[in-house]
C-alpha cells in the first residue's frame, strides 16, 4: 500500500510539472508553474502517482477537474482543453517517472 507523498515530494514533482507541461493559448506556451497551476496539479495527482497508477484517462480526468479562468474570469475552460498532446505527454512522462522514483 502506497503512503502521502512527503511535502518535499509533492514539491519536486511540482516543480517538474511546472517547468515541462504547458497549455497552449494563441500557439504561446504558457508554463504550469507560470500559472500558478503546477501544485494544485502535482496535489491531485500525486495519489496516483503513488500508487503506481498513472494513466491517461485517469489523468485526464484530473485535468478535467481543474478550472481555469481565462479574460479575466469571463470564460473557464478545464486545463484538460488547454494541454495540447504534446505537453499531456509530457505529463505522463514526469509522472511514470516519479512513480518509478518514488516507488524504490
Amino acid at each position: 500500500m502506497a503512503t502521502m507523498p512527503s511535502n518535499l515530494e509533492i514539491e519536486q514533482l511540482a516543480a517538474t510539472i511546472g517547468a515541462e507541461v504547458y497549455m497552449d493559448v494563441a500557439r504561446w506556451h504558457l508554463y504550469l508553474r507560470d500559472a500558478n497551476l503546477h501544485i494544485l496539479l502535482a496535489e491531485r495527482l500525486a495519489p496516483q502517482v503513488m500508487a503506481g497508477k498513472v494513466d491517461e484517462a485517469a489523468v485526464t480526468q484530473v485535468l478535467q477537474g481543474i478550472p481555469v479562468k481565462l479574460g479575466g474570469g469571463r470564460k473557464e475552460l478545464p486545463l484538460a482543453d488547454l494541454l495540447p498532446m504534446q505537453s499531456l505527454l509530457n505529463l505522463l512522462d514526469v509522472l511514470e517517472d516519479f512513480s518509478r522514483k518514488w516507488a524504490q
